[in-house]
C-alpha cells in the first residue's frame, strides 16, 4: 500500500472517531474549566471542529482522486469552509474576551462585541469577493486604480449607508447608549435592543419595535434614563391647611426630614461613602456627574398656595429600577401620611365656602 492509501485510511478513521475524540476533548476541557480559554473552547469544539474536519476531508478527496477538471469546485468549497472556520475562530476569541471581563466583574458592552462580529462578517465577505476575482484572473490593483468616476458614483449612491455605518461607530465609541438602556428622544421612548451597523432597534413601552437609522439617532438629542448609578428622584408637595402654629409646622418638617435620612432606601452621604471611596480615585471628575449619583435631600416649607401651605419633599431613592422606585416612593408617602396624622396639622384640599344671608327684605328700598 502506498502513502496515499495510508493517509486516506487515517482520514477515514479520523471521521469515524471524531465524535469519540470530541467527547473526550470536551471532557478534558471541562476538567480544565478554571482556565478561561479552555472553558470557552469546551463549548466551541464542534463548531470549530466540523468545518476543520470537512476542510481536511474535501482536500484529501481531491488530492487522492486527482480531479484536475474540478479545480473551480474545489476552490469554492475550500473558500466556503475557510470562511466558516475563520468566522467560528473569531467568535471564539470574542466570547473568550467577554468571559474574561465577566470573570473580572467588569462591565461588558454587548453592542461593541456585536459590532466586532458584524465587522468580521463584512471583512470575510470582502476577502471572499477579492479571492473569487483573483481566481478568475481579474487584476484587483487595476480595478482599484481605475475606479475614478465609478467610485464617486458608488460612493454617492451608498452615502446614506456609509453615514449610518460611521455613525454606529460614533454611537458606540462615545459610550452614549448601551443595549438594554432606557432612552428617550424627540420622537420615541423605549429600550435599546440592538445597535447594528446601519440601524438601531428600540422596543417601546407599548411593545412595538422601532428601527431607526443610526444617523438620525447620532444627530439628535438622546436622554438616557439608565445611565445613573444611584439615585432616582422622588419629588412631591405635602399640602397642609393654613395655620399659625409655626412650631408644629417646623416639627413636622424636621420629622419628615429625619424619616428620609433614616430610611434605608433613600440616598444620603453616609450611605454612599463606600461607593465614593471606591470610584472617586482622583479629582479629575465629579463623581455625581460621571457615574450618575444623586444625593440631594430637601424638606422645606416651599410656598403659600390658594388653599394650602406646601411643604416640598425632594429626595432620591437608592434603587433606579422603576418598580423598586415605586415601592420606595409609596413607603415614603405612607410614612409622611403617618407623620401628618400624628400631628396637629391637617391635609388641605380645594374647598369652597358659601355664605348664606338670612336677612329678609335685604333688597327692598
Amino acid at each position: 500500500m502506498n502513502t496515499r492509501v495510508y493517509i486516506i485510511i487515517g482520514i477515514v478513521l479520523l471521521n469515524i472517531l471524531f465524535p469519540f475524540l470530541a467527547k473526550h476533548i470536551k471532557y478534558f476541557l471541562f476538567k480544565k474549566r478554571r482556565n478561561t480559554f479552555l472553558k470557552l473552547l469546551y463549548s466551541r469544539v464542534y463548531k470549530i471542529g466540523i468545518p476543520l474536519l470537512l476542510l481536511i476531508d474535501i482536500n484529501a478527496f481531491f488530492w487522492y482522486f486527482d480531479f484536475e477538471n474540478f479545480k473551480s469546485i474545489k476552490f469554492f468549497i475550500n473558500l466556503f469552509l475557510l470562511s466558516w472556520l475563520f468566522y467560528e475562530v473569531i467568535k471564539y476569541f470574542i466570547y473568550t474576551a467577554i468571559s474574561i471581563k465577566v470573570t473580572q466583574k467588569k462591565r461588558v458592552r454587548r453592542e461593541l462585541f456585536h459590532l466586532i462580529i458584524n465587522l468580521a462578517k463584512v471583512f470575510i465577505a470582502l476577502i471572499v469577493f477579492v479571492s473569487v476575482l483573483s481566481f478568475y484572473g481579474v487584476n484587483i490593483t487595476a480595478i482599484i486604480t481605475s475606479l475614478g468616476i465609478g467610485g464617486v458614483i458608488i460612493g454617492l449612491a451608498a452615502k446614506d449607508t456609509l453615514s449610518n455605518f460611521f455613525d454606529s461607530i460614533r454611537l458606540i465609541s462615545s459610550d452614549a447608549i448601551h443595549v438594554g438602556d432606557w432612552i428617550e428622544t424627540r420622537d420615541f421612548e423605549g429600550f435599546v435592543t440592538e445597535i447594528g451597523l446601519t440601524y438601531t432597534q428600540i422596543r417601546t413601552f407599548d411593545n412595538s419595535l422601532i428601527v431607526i437609522p443610526n444617523t438620525k439617532l447620532a444627530n439628535d438629542w438622546v436622554r438616557n434614563w439608565s445611565r445613573r448609578l444611584i439615585g432616582r428622584r422622588i419629588k412631591f408637595w405635602v399640602k397642609i391647611k393654613y395655620t399659625l402654629d409655626i412650631d408644629e409646622v417646623n416639627r413636622v418638617i424636621n420629622e419628615i426630614r429625619q424619616m428620609l435620612i433614616s430610611h434605608p432606601m433613600i440616598v444620603t452621604d453616609r450611605k454612599i461613602e463606600t461607593i465614593k471611596n471606591k470610584l472617586h480615585k482622583n479629582n479629575l471628575f465629579i463623581l455625581e456627574d460621571k457615574y450618575g449619583v444623586r444625593k440631594t435631600l430637601l424638606v422645606y416649607l416651599d410656598e403659600f398656595d390658594e388653599y394650602s401651605m406646601n411643604i416640598l419633599v425632594y429626595a432620591f431613592s437608592i434603587t433606579i429600577d422603576w418598580e423598586g422606585w415605586l415601592k420606595v416612593k409609596q413607603d415614603v408617602l405612607l410614612k409622611v401620611l403617618e407623620i401628618i396624622k400624628n400631628s396637629k396639622l391637617e391635609l388641605a384640599y380645594p374647598t369652597s365656602v358659601i355664605f348664606h344671608d338670612e336677612r329678609k327684605n335685604l333688597w327692598k328700598e
